[in-house]
């Protein structure tokens, strides 16, 4: 593929200016040698690069040198124009930005792609929200996004899940990622990692300081620690429930997050058993939606707890107004 990776040298040179041999080599996966190689190919071609040699040496092009050629290939092309849903662009103010961008990009396509680029766009939708999320909170991003462009602190005053008064946090952000339609701000609190919901933001002031990240560490590398810990999360109670074969279905899609045991066939049976993973014993209460189709069989104070609360149900709606 040496001719895609000739274009490649020729975008990244044009994007980032002097370029040392071993960064683009190491970028592209091969060998400096053959760095050198692919530029005397370029310069043979007629495009004017050249390289300096020397401790801030490095490869670059002519200085006013600028390539027209876009070198997409049609799947390339095709993936430019399956995005997401609006609501993430509208969430950061780049609604309008994206519809210019793609404007630009189906433009600059060479002739043959552009039908398959524009039937994409009509054909294919990403909607990243959950089937019956609920409405969600309106979100205010803009002084988070000012702050991570910016490379600057923030102090926010922030409500976690059942709290009633908010806490005032200083923090040091990494980004921002958008997941199934929740917006989170990723963000180091005294040097370690944390999520804080962006709906759940009171307020939020741009500090004088520049952030204080940890070495090395990037967006990515920061959320998939916050991801691991969120999912990997031990519960502290695990539950044996037989559920009704004719409900397995809605039950799964239900309990999703508490899940840790897809249901097991026992065998013709009516019924089919499933463990779930809780926190602590009340949020068993979970398990009420499903009246008589779902049963804990285990552990004993889970039973107990349900059947306190279903009692508890029931006098309710025996009460005479």
């Amino acid at each position: 593929m040496k001719s895609d990776r000739l274009l490649s040298i020729l975008l990244l040179l044009q994007t980032r200016g002097r370029v040392p041999a071993r960064d683009l080599a190491s970028r592209l996966e091969v060998s400096v040698r053959t760095i050198y190689r692919d530029i005397e190919a370029l310069s043979a071609s007629g495009v004017p690069v050249y390289a300096e040699r020397g401790r801030h040496g490095g490869i670059e092009l002519l200085a006013g040198f600028r390539t027209d050629v876009t070198g997409l290939t049609a799947d390339e092309s095709r993936a430019l124009f399956i995005l997401a849903a609006q609501g993430a662009h509208a969430a950061l103010g780049l609604d309008a930005a994206l519809g210019s961008a793609l404007r630009k990009v189906m433009a600059a396509l060479p002739a043959p792609h552009r039908p398959a680029a524009e039937a994409t766009s009509r054909r294919i939708l990403v909607d990243a929200t959950r089937w019956k999320g609920g409405p969600q909170p309106a979100v205010d991003l803009e002084v988070l996004q000012d702050a991570v462009f910016a490379d600057r602190r923030l102090r926010l005053r922030y409500r976690h899940g059942g709290d009633t008064a908010p806490h005032t946090y200083t923090v040091d952000p990494y980004g921002l990622v958008s997941k199934a339609g929740v917006w989170y701000l990723v963000a180091d609190r005294r040097g370690r990692p944390q999520l804080f919901r962006a709906d759940r933001v009171r307020s939020a002031t741009l500090l004088p300081d520049v952030v204080q990240r940890r070495p090395g560490v990037e967006l990515a590398d920061a959320w998939e620690a916050l991801r691991r810990q969120v999912e990997e999360r031990p519960g502290g109670l695990e539950v044996t429930v037989r559920v009704r074969r004719d409900v397995v279905d809605m039950f799964q899609r239900l309990t999703a997050s508490a899940l840790v045991a897809l249901p097991r066939d026992d065998g013709g049976s009516p019924w089919v058993t499933a463990r779930l993973s809780y926190g602590f014993v009340p949020e068993v209460r979970q398990l009420l939606m499903f009246a008589d189709w779902v049963e804990i069989v285990e552990p004993p104070e889970a039973r107990e707890e349900l059947a306190r609360a279903a009692a508890s149900v029931t006098e309710l709606y025996r009460r005479e107004s």
